[in-house]
């Protein structure tokens, strides 16, 4: 063997024993999905708070909106939602429906925490998008300012065609 193929053997031993290194590292580092299920619990309880109070803010400046808990297959958040009826001059009247839903969806095989937001300003849809984040790496600053974002995107969009 020559001096380049000792030297080319060593460079593959020492690659093979850092990839063996992070691959421990990994496993010890991964969650079980036990501890997964508990961190989606928590961050879901404390995203849903944020999102009731948020919503809250948005009725107290909105007046003639209902604030309502969302518990379902699709999963938990809250939602505000206003129906009106529209006059013009030798018309009948037009109902005009709008509503923002903020839900935090359920545990699932992906291992993710999911924020789906869908919003509707007098019969249409404004936006119908979803936030996610791996659970182990979920950030719930982030979330908070998601929904910070939609939530002012709807105020400003159903004030502004008023």
């Amino acid at each position: 063997m020559t001096d380049f193929e000792k030297r080319l053997q060593k460079a593959i031993e020492r690659g093979q024993q850092i990839r063996k290194q992070r691959a421990e590292a990994e496993i010890r580092r991964a969650l079980t999905e036990q501890e997964l299920r508990t961190r989606h619990s928590d961050l879901r309880l404390q995203l849903t708070e944020y999102i009731e109070q948020c919503l809250k803010k948005l009725i107290e400046h909105l007046p003639g909106f209902t604030l309502e808990s969302v518990f379902s297959e699709r999963g938990w958040g809250s939602a505000v939602s206003r129906d009106e009826l529209q006059w013009r001059r030798g018309e009948s009247p037009q109902q005009r429906f709008s509503r923002l839903e903020l839900v935090v969806r359920p545990f699932s095989e992906y291992y993710v925490l999911d924020l789906v937001g869908k919003a509707t300003v007098r019969d249409k849809e404004l936006f119908h998008r979803s936030f996610y984040q791996p659970l182990a790496e979920a950030d719930l600053s982030a979330f908070k300012e998601t929904v910070d974002r939609w939530v002012l995107e709807f105020a400003e969009a159903y004030t502004a065609r008023g």
